[in-house]
């Protein structure tokens, strides 16, 4: 199917890896012009190459280093990209997870990162998108968040809380800035990320687990489809809510988990 979004221009927040740059890659694949984004330099470069790959003919990737929790880097993040591509058809955010705690042994500065690091990278990022979004005629916006804003994950208190928060931005701005711009968010599960493995190593160290390939075999048991989801069948999913394929479809939120979750909204 052609999702309509040829010669589009689409940013991806936290986009050096993982979901993020998954969901690049998908955008990339369907001819749209594609800034990531990540902190290390390195790493974001590396990931341009590889999106650029896959992308289709004609399509562009370029990579702009900048920290969310920067309200001024974010700033020059939408300039860069709209300096670019001449304007922003798509936004799609994404931030790394907090660290996995306990609500015991977790601290004020630590709720107040979660914080920064969750909902007002997202809050900075929407609010300096938004004109541009308009501007074009209207366009999307596609936040990636967890489905433990669903069903909390043991030890990640911050995750299961805070992300609680995004959630409820992303249904407010599916009415206020409607019709123009559509909102919806996708609830991850289980992944092949870095994230993952690195709640996966903690495990091993907490104790959870003997090892790396019991825990990543334990994580891949609870998934009814069959072992860990790919970052590609999230990308896929941003990439059609970006799209005027699902141009009916706005304030949702959706799970793609494999079907490991049981709650039923």
């Amino acid at each position: 199917m052609d999702l309509g979004i040829d010669g589009d221009a689409a940013l991806v927040t936290a986009s050096s890896s993982g979901l993020g740059k998954a969901s690049g890659r998908a955008l990339a694949a369907e001819g749209a012009d594609v800034v990531l984004n990540g902190r290390d330099e390195k790493r974001l470069e590396a990931a341009v190459a590889d999106v650029s790959d896959d992308a289709a003919e004609g399509a562009t990737v370029i990579g702009h280093a900048a920290d969310l929790t920067d309200p001024e880097a974010i700033e020059r993040l939408i300039e860069r990209t709209v300096r670019e591509f001449g304007g922003l058809d798509h936004l799609v955010t994404s931030a790394g997870g907090p660290p996995a705690k306990s609500f015991r042994e977790t601290t004020d500065e630590e709720w107040y990162d979660a914080f920064d690091q969750l909902v007002m990278s997202v809050v900075r990022t929407v609010r300096a998108a938004v004109p541009h979004l308009e501007a074009n005629g209207g366009g999307t916006i596609v936040t990636i968040a967890s489905v433990s804003v669903k069903e909390p994950v043991e030890d990640l208190v911050l995750s299961n809380s805070v992300r609680a928060g995004v959630l409820g931005l992303e249904k407010t701005l599916s009415t206020e800035l409607a019709p123009e711009i559509r909102a919806n968010a996708v609830l991850p599960g289980t992944h092949e990320t870095p994230r993952v493995e690195a709640l996966v190593e903690q495990g091993v160290e907490d104790g959870r687990f003997d090892s790396y390939e019991q825990g990543m075999n334990e994580w891949a048991r609870e998934v009814p489809v069959g072992g860990i989801g790919d970052p590609m069948d999230l990308g896929r999913v941003v990439a059609v809510l970006s799209s005027p394929r699902s141009g009916f479809i706005s304030g949702a939120a959706i799970p793609i988990d494999g079907g490991e979750g049981a709650s039923t909204f």
